[in-house]
């Protein structure tokens, strides 16, 4: 009797589930959970500990949207979409997605690798000459015995390919310690509203933090190959995505800025204690529309529209009937770009985490083991510091996105919710 009652639960659960709950991620094909080998009642228990957690005031909402099988199975808002307002979560929600932004900047600069317009051995220096001659920081123990910073020569130039991976040596100053992080901060690099071309050559006067092509560290890369785009394609960083990425795609709300107020009556907003995430670094207000566009971490986005960007990607670069990047471009991505073979180390905060290397753009897995998660290998994703995470799992053929603004429990919920997921998949 209890096993019927269960399977009824579930069944009327995967009805209740059926078009006006799914409505469409922008279009994508819906189908209840069992239909594509998942458990509707184990993707409940998750929702249902994303709405205790609101309950609680850990977090104020989050949307959650997993797809398998080319088809949304599950898309569920939670919680409020502004917790000063009391606005509810909305499945069009527009949230800063920052270095979510990573990916997308990536496969639009393998767009202009395919159109023979760039190639990730060039030298950086050979579209933005600023980075011709640059300095590595060397920290040794000055007089006083304390470190002081020197420099010396960079022995090779910054490619394509580094800003791709994270091995330029350039860094990010608002988290870990060293002396050239905090020429970093010290250097007011966004101060009076850049352009990009602008940050570009403020950074390039900046020692780097490692020798070129030796060591991954998170970086400004991706923002620099947002100014290569400018500088390839003749325009500016959007106008480029937009024209060969957001619009094809249906991706209507991703943008760096929101002008509009009706869009900005979308934007999800954190807990006012929970607005940090580094040194100095709190969420930005898109509303107020700035010179700078990010690559690496500007963009603002819906999880429907993030979804139709996954979904070409598990489709092999295509969507829809149009292609956006080759099968083996793609596969080249999601290689380990990362590793002893390549010459490459990990530096001190090794952010893809044991048993996953890193590709152009994304953490890449390398094998069903080592990770304490239970994806499968060649599984890539990753997640940006206001709380966002994705993941593409192509031997599961699955994809989930999680939006939440929520810098101090971001590494939690990546966790939780990889851990529910698969617990959901039956088939």
């Amino acid at each position: 009797m209890k096993f019927f009652q269960r399977t009824l639960r579930t069944a009327v659960l995967g009805l209740s589930l059926a078009a006006p709950l799914l409505a469409a991620a922008q279009s994508l094909p819906t189908a209840t959970p069992e239909r594509v080998g998942l458990s509707s009642e184990r993707l409940q228990m998750l929702t249902d500990v994303l709405k205790a957690d609101v309950a609680s005031g850990k977090i104020p909402g989050a949307v959650l949207l997993v797809a398998r099988q080319g088809k949304v199975a599950w898309f569920e808002p939670v919680g409020k979409l502004d917790p000063a307002a009391g606005t509810p979560m909305q499945r069009d929600g527009i949230f800063r997605i920052y270095s979510m932004s990573k990916p997308i900047t990536t496969v639009a600069a393998m767009m202009l690798v395919e159109d023979g317009r760039l190639k990730l051995d060039d030298p950086i220096s050979t579209y933005l000459p600023e980075y011709a001659s640059m300095t590595v920081g060397v920290e040794k123990p000055g007089a006083d015995g304390k470190p002081v910073l020197e420099t010396v020569p960079a022995r090779k130039p910054i490619t394509v390919q580094d800003l791709m991976r994270h091995t330029s040596g350039l860094t990010y100053g608002f988290f870990g310690p060293g002396l050239v992080k905090q020429a970093y901060n010290a250097a007011g690099l966004g101060a009076n509203d850049p352009t990009n071309a602008e940050f570009s050559q403020r950074l390039a006067k900046l020692p780097l933090a490692y020798q070129p092509g030796t060591t991954w560290d998170y970086s400004q890369s991706t923002d620099i190959l947002g100014r290569v785009i400018e500088v390839v394609s003749g325009q500016s960083l959007y106008q480029f995505e937009k024209a060969r990425l957001f619009d094809p795609l249906g991706m209507k709300d991703t943008t760096y800025y929101v002008p509009e107020p009706d869009r900005q009556s979308r934007i999800a907003e954190p807990l006012p204690t929970d607005r940090s995430f580094g040194v100095g670094a709190d969420l930005n207000d898109p509303r107020v529309v700035r010179k700078l566009e990010s690559g690496g971490g500007g963009l603002v986005s819906t999880a429907g529209d993030y979804a139709r960007f996954l979904q070409m990607l598990l489709n092999g670069g295509s969507l829809d009937g149009k292609r956006y990047l080759g099968p083996r471009t793609l596969a080249l991505m999601t290689a380990d770009h990362s590793n002893a073979g390549a010459g490459i180390v990990p530096g001190p905060l090794y952010l893809p985490g044991p048993g996953y290397g890193f590709g152009l753009g994304f953490a890449v897995r390398r094998n069903d083991g080592e990770a304490p998660y239970p994806s499968a290998g060649g599984e890539y994703n990753w997640g940006g510091a206001g709380g966002t995470y994705m993941w593409v799992d192509p031997k599961n053929e699955m994809f989930v996105v999680l939006m939440l603004q929520s810098p101090k429990y971001r590494t939690h919920y990546r966790s939780l919710t990889r851990d529910m997921i698969y617990a959901a998949v039956i088939k």
